[in-house]
This record gives C-alpha cells, structure tokens and sequence, in this order.
C-alpha cells in the first residue's frame, strides 16, 4: 500500500549570508520501506534517528528533498497540493502529546466535527451522530462531546486523537509515539486500541516509537533507524529473536529483562548519537560500535539479504 524509495530530508541548519556553504542536517538520508494493507511497520531508533521526520515525510507535512513516495502504486510526492487535498483524508496522524494536540479552545465535538466538515464526510444533520459514534469507538461515552480537552486525563485525550484520525474513514495512519507521553498504566490501554481498530477498518500503520516493547506489541514488520538510515528491518519475530545489525543488539541490549545474550554489546557501546550536520564517513555507526572495521570507516554499507531480513552492516559482506 505504502512504498517509500530513497527518500531523503535536509534542513538548512546554517544559511551563511557571504556566500559559504549551507550547514545542512541530514534528518533523513535515503530510506526504502514498504509497508501492505492491513499491517504495521514498527519504526524504531534513538531520539534524533529521524524516525518522526519520517513519518512527517510520508504524510506530506514535509516536502521531501529527493526521493519518492507511493500510494497504491501513485507517486504522491511530486502532485501538487490541491491534488494531495483529495487524498488527505485517507492518510492520517496520531501525535506524540495529546496536550499540545488538542485545541483547547474548542470542544471535542467541535474537534471532531471540523474533518467532517472539510472532507464532507458525512452530511451536517449527522454531525451529532458520527462524533457520537467516533466517541464509542475509542472507549468515550458522548457526554465527552461537550467537554473541552483540558476536562481529560492523557490517556483519553489519546483515545480523542485517535477518533479524529478515524473521523475522515483512512487507510493508513502514522502513529508517532502515541503512548511515550502516557503512564505505563494507560499504555497498554491505548496500544490494545489500536490495534482492535486495526483488525475493525483493515487499517495500515507506521508506528514509530523508541520503546521496544511497545514495538514488539504492535508490530508486523520492524526497521531501524540510526542517524537518516535504516540499518535493518525485516518481520518482528526474527528481528526481536536473533537481531544482526550491532545497533539492533545494543538496542535490545538496553531493554529491561531481555534474555538474549547480548551483554557484551550493552558494555562495550560507547558514545552519543553523532550530529546530523557533519555525518561520519563511512558507516555512522562505527563512532560507536564494538566491532568496527577499517573499512567501516572508509565505505558507507548497503542494506543487504542476510537470513530472511536486510542488514546494513560490514560485518555481513560487501
């Protein structure tokens, strides 16, 4: 349903007024992935991997500097807005805070009705109806009509995120962190959610988290993210049960409780993620990984088959 080729993302970090060349963050810097109706591709990596500009990306509140985007096969990343508008409604977004998502001006009624409006879902005498109906969906009885966001615990401003994604009918939705902000008591709530809407609406997801076992929960399918880059992805089980990529290791090597035999890998990683304007030659990750190579240094890995997954790593042959 959702293929992305190459995709790439560069801000202007520094813009020298004497002529010298521009600083740019490489937020994004060349990524592949397909994601098929009905699933969820998990996205995972640090704080600064560039998982929500990803996300921002493939819904188009971010140009894409290069690269492409598909939709059922139509590249929606070179039409032009009024013709992105009509697709708009089939592509929505859960967002990471549900204080700072909410109008909180505005009733959740209103909240909810404003879609309905733009996108003519329904007709104006159902209006009522439809946010009731979207109120019960996400667990809300319809007094939640007239009260205002500020009126809600987190968790159930989630759940009104969540109902004015499914308020325009989408096919897939970009779930950016929508539990990070929540308490672990609510997480598990709101993650089940998800998921029983998914199995109702056929609806496909890229869930993007930091939290492996909210990955784990969710997932289909999962890549990982380091500094623009994924540097493996393949199905949840075989990710979460023998990771290959170093950064993958490490990952689950920081995770409570993890019983796979990568103790070595959480002691010897070192460091913070590099900065996103002056890229490390070569691999990013050698700065930081236990097994670097010279050539790791030297020449930048591609994603390659290795038992049933893709890995960017040098220690999987050139």
């Amino acid at each position: 349903m959702i293929e992305v080729k190459n995709l790439k993302k560069h801000f202007i970090a520094k813009n020298s007024m004497l002529g010298d060349e521009k600083e740019l963050v490489h937020a994004v810097n060349g990524i592949d992935f397909q994601i098929h109706q009905g699933k969820t591709l998990g996205l995972v990596g640090e704080s600064g991997s560039g998982k929500s500009t990803t996300g921002r990306l493939v819904l188009r509140l971010l140009e894409p500097s290069s690269g492409s985007i598909y939709l059922d096969g139509r590249d929606i990343s070179t039409i032009s807005n009024r013709d992105f508008r009509k697709l708009r409604k089939e592509l929505q977004m859960v967002f990471q805070n549900p204080y700072s998502a909410l109008d909180y001006k505005m009733t959740i009624e209103d909240i909810l009705v404003q879609p309905l409006q733009i996108h003519k879902i329904v007709q104006p005498l159902e209006y009522r109806k439809e946010v009731y109906r979207l109120l019960d969906l996400v667990g809300l009885d319809k007094g939640s009509a007239r009260k205002f966001p500020h009126e809600f615990s987190g968790g159930q401003r989630q759940r009104i995120g969540i109902a004015r994604a499914l308020s325009t009918k989408p096919r897939f939705i970009v779930c950016d962190e929508p539990v990070s902000a929540l308490d672990v008591s609510v997480q598990s709530q709101i993650l089940n959610l998800t998921m029983d809407l998914q199995k109702e609406f056929g609806l496909s997801y890229l869930f993007i988290a930091h939290d492996l076992h909210v990955i784990r929960h969710v997932s289909d399918d999962v890549a990982v993210m380091y500094l623009g880059k994924i540097v493996e992805n393949g199905t949840a089980g075989k990710i979460f049960k023998s990771p290959r990529h170093p950064y993958t290791k490490a990952l689950l090597a920081a995770v409570p409780g993890q019983k796979e035999r990568v103790s070595e890998d959480r002691r010897r990683l070192h460091g913070e993620i590099p900065s996103a304007i002056r890229m490390p030659a070569g691999c990013a990750f050698h700065t930081r990984c236990p097994y670097a190579m010279k050539i790791c240094s030297e020449e930048i890995p591609i994603l390659k088959n290795h038992e049933g997954r893709e890995v960017a790593c040098h220690l999987y042959g050139r």
